[in-house]
This record gives C-alpha cells, sequence and structure tokens, in this order.
C-alpha cells in the first residue's frame, strides 16, 4: 500500500489539482491582452453592453476571459494596476462560489473587481461585505474608477449613508472625494454596491418590517464576496443582528440609581478561582465585592442594608423589588467593570460599544437587560429606553440566503471543514505571485502569561534599539493596553491602535514599516492597509498635504472672527474649569445634606421594622 504522501506527490494535492485546471484559462486571459490593449477608451467601454447582448446565448463562464482581460485592461489604464497571474487565478475562485485564500499583501481588494465585472453583467447586483465602514468607503474609491471605466455604477452603503462613485462630483471634505450622496435604495440598485455585513443584515431586517414593496431598499441576494470571511462567517456567524423597539418604561430610575453607587464602598477583587472560605471572607469586606474573572458584581450584607437606607426600601429581596436589585447590580458593573475608551466610547453624545476581540467600534449595538442604560447614567449621556426586540437575524443566516456566495482571506484552510459543513463552501488556497521569502517561526509556549509578555516585550526591545519594525497583533484590546503599560516602563515609544478610528489608524499602520516603528495593534485594527517596509509613500504624502493645509490655513487671517476649532477648545477649558469651581463650592454643603439624608433614612427604617414588628 502507497502512504498518503506518496500519493500526493505523484497526482499532486486537490488544490494542486484545482489550480492546475485554471492555469489555461490564464494562459487564455493572457493571449487576450495585445488585443484589448489596442482598444480606444470608449471600445473599451462598449465592451460591456457586447457582453450583455452575448449573455442572450453564452453563459458568464463562456464571456469569463474576455471580462477578465477588460478588467485588467480598464484597471492599467484607470488606476496604474494589472492583475498578476496569481489574481486572476482567484478572481475564477471567486466567481465560481469558493473561498480564496490568498497571503497578506497579494492584492485581494483588486482580485474582487474581476468576478465583480463579470457577475454585474447580468443586472442582478453583487455585494462586496467588508469588515468596517472605512473600507466600505475607501475600496469604493479606489477601485471606483476601473468599474466607470466598463460603464458599470458602484456604492458604498456605510452606517447612516451611502455613496455612488462619481468622479464629476465635488466635495469639501478630501475624505469623500468622488462620492456623492444617494438614498439607500439607489445604492442597492447599483450594479455593484460595497458595505459591511452589519450594514446588509440590518437593511434586511428594515425591509422585512415594510408593508409595501416599493419601499424595500434591497433586491434579490444574488452573489455576495466576503472580506476576512473567517471573521464574519465563523468568528461573527452566531451573533444576532437585532432590531429593537423602544420598551414604555420611564429612564428615571438609571439617574436615581446611578446616584447611590459613588456613596457604596468597594469591596475587595475576587482574582482566578479561591477557596469557599476566601471567597466567604473577601465576601464581608465593603459594600459590594467585584469578580474580575466572571466579570460580576455582588453586593455583601452590609452593601445591601446600606443599599436598602439610601432607596427607603425595605427588603431589596423582596419580589417587588427584584427589579431595582438587578438595575442596582448593572449600575455597580457600569462603574466598575466597564471602562471607558476600552469596553466603548463616547461618540456624538452616544455610547458605543467596543468589540473586546477585535477592538472595532459596533455602532448601532446595544447592552441588553439595562447595561446600556446604566452606562449611560455613569457618563451623563442622554440616556434611551429599554428596548424590546422587533426583527433579529444572525450573520450565519442571513449570508446563506445568497444565490452565490464567496470570501476572500489570508487564513481560511484551517476552518475549510467549517467552511464546508456550514455553508457548503470549498476553499482553495491561491500560490503566491512570488515565491515566499518570509520566516513562519513556529510557537512558543511559556509556562505563565507574565513570563510570556516579558519575553514579547524584551524581544521588542531588542528589535527597536536595532531599528526593525515592529508590529505587534494582540487578541483583545485590554491584552494591546497591557503591552503598552509594559512598553512604556521600557520607554519604548509606540503607537496603539484599537480600531477605534479606522481612518486615522489606517494611516498609521501604513507607516508600521518604517525604521524603528513599533505598532501594537488589536487583531483586526488596520486590516486592508498595505505596510510597507520603509513606510507608505502614498499615506506619507497624503500626511504631509494636510499638514502643510492645516499650517496655511492657521496664518490665513481670521477678519474678526475665531476658528471653530480654538472656539470649541476654549469653551471645553471654560466648562472643565466652572465644573472644578462648582464640585469645590458645592462640595462641603452636599456632604453635609447626604449625611442627614442618610440619618433621616436610618431613622425611617428602624421605625418601619418597629411597626412590622408590633403588627
Amino acid at each position: 500500500m502507497f502512504g498518503g504522501n506518496f500519493v500526493k506527490k505523484v497526482f499532486g494535492t486537490k488544490n494542486d489539482r484545482e489550480v492546475k485546471r485554471v492555469r489555461p484559462v490564464v494562459e487564455h486571459i493572457n493571449g487576450l491582452e495585445p488585443e484589448f490593449e489596442k482598444l480606444t477608451d470608449a471600445e473599451l467601454r462598449e465592451k460591456t453592453d457586447e457582453f450583455r447582448r452575448r449573455l442572450d446565448g453564452e453563459t458568464l463562464d463562456d464571456l469569463l476571459p474576455e471580462a477578465f482581460a477588460a478588467t485588467r485592461e480598464a484597471s492599467r489604464r484607470t488606476i496604474g494596476l494589472r492583475h498578476f497571474d496569481a489574481q486572476l487565478i482567484g478572481g475564477m475562485v471567486l466567481h465560481e462560489g469558493k473561498i480564496a485564500e490568498m497571503k497578506t499583501g497579494e492584492g485581494k481588494t483588486l482580485v474582487a473587481t474581476l468576478p465583480f465585472y463579470l457577475n454585474a453583467l447580468t443586472g442582478k447586483g453583487v455585494h462586496l461585505i467588508t469588515v468596517n465602514d472605512y473600507l466600505a468607503r475607501r475600496d469604493v474609491q479606489w477601485m471606483g474608477p476601473i468599474y466607470h471605466a466598463l460603464g458599470l455604477s458602484v456604492a458604498s452603503i456605510v452606517h447612516d449613508a451611502s455613496y455612488r462613485f462619481d468622479p464629476t462630483f465635488i466635495t469639501k471634505d478630501y475624505r469623500y472625494l468622488n462620492l456623492r450622496p444617494i438614498s439607500r435604495q439607489e445604492a442597492y440598485r447599483a450594479d455593484i454596491t460595497y458595505g459591511t455585513n452589519n450594514e446588509f443584515g440590518f437593511d434586511y431586517l428594515r425591509d422585512n418590517m415594510k408593508f409595501a414593496l416599493e419601499e424595500y431598499v434591497q433586491r434579490e441576494l444574488n452573489f455576495a464576496v466576503v472580506d476576512e470571511v473567517d471573521n464574519i462567517l465563523i468568528d461573527e456567524a452566531r451573533t444576532p443582528l437585532i432590531i429593537s423597539g423602544p420598551a414604555e418604561e420611564s429612564t428615571d430610575k438609571y439617574y436615581s440609581l446611578n446616584r447611590i453607587i459613588p456613596k457604596l464602598q468597594r469591596g475587595a477583587v475576587i482574582q482566578g478561582d479561591p477557596s469557599q472560605e476566601d471567597r466567604e471572607a473577601i465576601m464581608a469586606q465593603g459594600d459590594y465585592t467585584i469578580d474580575e474573572k466572571a466579570k460580576t458584581v455582588a453586593l455583601t450584607d452590609g452593601g445591601v442594608a446600606k443599599v436598602e437606607r439610601l432607596l427607603g426600601v425595605h427588603n431589596l429581596y423582596d419580589p417587588r423589588h427584584i427589579d431595582t436589585l438587578h438595575h442596582v447590580n448593572q449600575a455597580l458593573k457600569a462603574h466598575n467593570i466597564f471602562k471607558r475608551d476600552v469596553d466603548y466610547v463616547i461618540k456624538d453624545g452616544e455610547i458605543i460599544i467596543v468589540d473586546e476581540f477585535t477592538g472595532r467600534l459596533m455602532p448601532g449595538r446595544r447592552w441588553s437587560d439595562g447595561l446600556h442604560q446604566a452606562v449611560e447614567a455613569k457618563e451623563g449621556v442622554h440616556i434611551r429606553e429599554e428596548n424590546q426586540t422587533l426583527a433579529t437575524i444572525t450573520i450565519q443566516n442571513y449570508f446563506r440566503m445568497y444565490g452565490k456566495l464567496a470570501g476572500m482571506t489570508g487564513t481560511a484552510d484551517t476552518e475549510a471543514p467549517e467552511f464546508k459543513k456550514i455553508y457548503d463552501l470549498d476553499v482553495l488556497v491561491v500560490p503566491t505571485h512570488r515565491p515566499m521569502v518570509r520566516m513562519d517561526h513556529p510557537d512558543v509556549v511559556y509556562r505563565t502569561e507574565k513570563e510570556k509578555y516579558e519575553a514579547v516585550v524584551e524581544e521588542i526591545a531588542e528589535s527597536h534599539a536595532k531599528g526593525q519594525p515592529v508590529l505587534v497583533g494582540t487578541v483583545s484590546v485590554e491584552k494591546s493596553e497591557l503591552l503598552s503599560s509594559m512598553l512604556k516602563k521600557r520607554k519604548v515609544k509606540h503607537n496603539v491602535l484599537n480600531a477605534v478610528n479606522h481612518e486615522a489608524e489606517a494611516s498609521i499602520i501604513a507607516q508600521a514599516g518604517r525604521f524603528g516603528a513599533v505598532t501594537i495593534a488589536t487583531n483586526m485594527a488596520g486590516r486592508g492597509t498595505d505596510i510597507l517596509l520603509g513606510g507608505n509613500p502614498e499615506f506619507l504624502a497624503r500626511s504631509d498635504m494636510e499638514n502643510e493645509w492645516i499650517t496655511r490655513a492657521a496664518k490665513l487671517p481670521l477678519q474678526g472672527q475665531q476658528r471653530y476649532e480654538d472656539a470649541l477648545r476654549e469653551l471645553k477649558e471654560r466648562y472643565d474649569e466652572q465644573m472644578r469651581q462648582a464640585t469645590e463650592r458645592y462640595k462641603a454643603e452636599s456632604e453635609v445634606y447626604e449625611q442627614q439624608r442618610g440619618d433621616a433614612l436610618r431613622s425611617f427604617t428602624e421605625i418601619q421594622n418597629r411597626l412590622m414588628a408590633l403588627s
């Protein structure tokens, strides 16, 4: 009997055979290149109309070589990028409804233009699902000239906005260059639509809550290519997208409960798995204890009594007051476990959750069971009512509704069995354009987490001293903050990216390859940006232009008017100073009133207890 390795050497793996199968098509496309180079811009554009007419008797597979050749020629003329053979293979893999695994830097953004042009010829629409709003907008601006040269419309849907690529549109904000604002319905009517998985999913839910078909924004779910497919279809697959409506409950309780939290004394923090005796001893300290591992907060017996006094409640565990007890616990969690700029950020007066694994902002998502309201009360922003679920769907169920689904990522082969079982998607590893020269070292295992991070910091410091650029990937925002604090102690200058601002972070991570640069990023921060050794010249040029514009603007005569930024800064400084003065002025008086209120509550509780004993 021959071993498996011998058979693979003779016949090749299934992956090798698939790559070999499409090689003749690649040669065919390359053979068409001289013919398409001779076409004028107008003749190249007319090819789209010709292909559409031919679809009456031919299939998309019949048109593939010519459509790919047309796309490559349009790309070369408009954005100066010519698809390599490996990218042509990747495009064919996507067209066949499979997952293309392509190494980092192989140009997946450009690859998607090939199957998109071909499949858009049917007029049924194609969707590219990307990981954040920044990429959904940037990729349309970047790849838009290709589609425009071929006579196709391309749109971008982001949170609360939609745009169509239009080179004639003039905008005041350079970030929205060539993007004309349009309605959501128009965006879905475009030949090609870019957007995030959340936006596509929520639009589907909103459509299903409408009463008339003409109000629907989406049309049939024809063909989708999912970027970072392992993250969206595996990691976030079971995440439910929920549309909720306000429940008819007052928000006053959150403000009143929030006011009592600072009056409670924080007890010990439970770390690890203490014994029952140690746990009981910890639970006797302070008014509440914190379990860091379980991310829970629990009132002690003394804390329960204190809360009862502060709220004027006889028994917090009475069934009538269980709702109050629950919201007290949520308020304690908001104050002690959920940290600003780590677990959430405040943007435009709203609390926006930060994904603990990816560090990405999740606008529109809210914590349930009153926790989001507790955090809003803590930060002093407008409290929205608790919600009730009106419509929900998981990412997995949504994407299984597409007629044809494909995906691309740098790491899919390890999850190949899951993709096949859940989505019936095959994974094909596309060979790199040039032989891999990067060294992938084996994993190093340490006895404790402390030793691991000390070793990481030591290696970063050594590489930094030599001038080698270092990019560090972490699994969560918490770990990136820990590494950052350790590097600060070693006085190693570095950038920390937690995907709070995708645009700014794309600029920073583009320069992660500069001499001596140290960049710490959560596993999703800065995705979709080329990291070049020595730095990214395009981003450097853009940064220099922005700095020059700011310098010039600062020198312009104000003509009796104050610049917006300066006025805002002055107002903020005046507000902070007045708040500080008011706090100092009334602090002593408020402490006296709080003491009197506490004594009154205690007396009231004692009288209530005596009356109950007499009855």
